[in-house]
């Protein structure tokens, strides 16, 4: 596709205020299903920058920005709230907690990991037995679940109720020319949408979707795509790098994205084949730019993308997304340039489109 650069284009910036937003989104506490600490601060910072929002019977914001000018193109931007974590299930003696685990987080990566337990906060610790307390056999297998409890301590004792949710008690900080956090994935998509609807571009209506329970199975995003009824679909989201050497020394040839070398722009995953359509703007955008982006290595999961495209009468979607490493546990590591570069790359192709676009052959 032959793109032009628009003279006028001006990237949006992100700077500590930005940085600082993303904290308070990290830092916040809203696993799926239980999406309303999260749902508040979204709902203040956007509230004046939209000329219409509500909250559906699911808890998704759907915020509507218009731009200006005739051929206008409705352009839904979707990033989901929720975040894993973890559900009390039973109260044993002395403070100890069984629990199941909300979404997919691994087992192995639970032992001593600090957490957060309900609406008010309470802190504590997922514990197992000491590795001096166990057996041969014992340290041959991973812990399951089963076997681990939530600590919070003799004080509360039976106060925490089943069904009270909990997550990583991680705070978000810059390390180098990184940013280390909880819930990246994917409150860092989240952010990435505030900047642009203050950063508009007069040629595209935003619908902008902030999504509930996409870590269960992308179900927010289906109810709002089929309300909003937008042109094209763009989930923004983070996306595992598994970038590090391999063991033995050898070519890591299943990498799938890389840190440092911008957004992961989605040929296909396992639940959404880019609209070629999306996919040839995103790159022509991206080379003419010479903003740094990365085709994302086949590979399965999926986004939000994978419900919006197929909502009403087929919905031509894509998904771009900020490389992390260590996904879904208690820390996530991206390069602050690689979400700077998305914020770039999703804004400059949206001063590119229009409904013509739509009008080309899908192949």
């Amino acid at each position: 596709m032959k793109i032009t650069k628009k003279e006028n284009w001006k990237s949006p910036s992100i700077g500590n205020p930005q940085i600082k937003l993303l904290e308070k989104l990290s830092n916040t506490i809203s696993v799926s299903g239980d999406e309303r600490e999260i749902r508040k601060i979204i709902i203040e910072r956007i509230e004046d920058l939209v000329d219409e929002y509500k909250i559906d019977h699911l808890g998704n914001i759907l915020a509507i920005k218009k731009g200006k000018g005739r051929n206008r193109i409705r352009v839904m931007l979707a990033a989901h709230m929720d975040e894993v974590g973890f559900m009390v299930t039973h109260a044993e003696k002395k403070g100890l907690y069984k629990f199941e685990i909300v979404g997919g987080i691994d087992e192995r990566n639970l032992v001593g990991k600090p957490v957060i337990v309900g609406n008010d906060q309470k802190s504590g610790v997922i514990g197992a037995k000491a590795i001096h307390l166990t057996t041969a056999q014992e340290r041959k297998s991973p812990i399951k679940t089963s076997a681990l409890r939530i600590d919070l301590g003799p004080a509360n004792g039976e106060k925490i109720k089943p069904g009270t949710l909990a997550t990583f008690a991680t705070k978000l900080k810059r390390v180098g020319p990184s940013i280390l956090g909880k819930a990246i994935d994917d409150r860092i998509g989240v952010a990435t949408i505030i900047s642009i609807l203050e950063n508009q571009p007069e040629n595209v209506d935003i619908l902008a979707a902030f999504t509930v329970q996409e870590e269960l199975g992308l179900r927010g995003a289906r109810v709002a795509a089929y309300s909003m009824e937008p042109d094209i679909g763009i989930a923004l989201d983070s996306t595992p790098s598994m970038d590090m050497p391999t063991f033995d020394g050898s070519e890591n040839t299943l990498y799938r994205t890389k840190l440092g070398q911008g957004p992961a722009v989605y040929p296909f995953d396992g639940a959404t084949i880019a609209d070629p359509r999306l996919l040839d703007l995103f790159t022509s955008v991206g080379d003419e730019y010479k903003i740094p982006y990365q085709l994302r290595q086949p590979a399965g999961g999926g986004t939000d993308a994978g419900s919006i495209h197929k909502q009403r009468g087929g919905i031509p979607s894509i998904s771009i997304s900020v490389p992390g490493r260590y996904a879904h546990s208690s820390a996530t590591l991206v390069r602050l340039d690689d979400w700077k570069n998305t914020v770039r790359l999703v804004h400059a192709t949206l001063s590119h489109m229009n409904k013509n676009l739509l009008t080309k052959d899908r192949r």
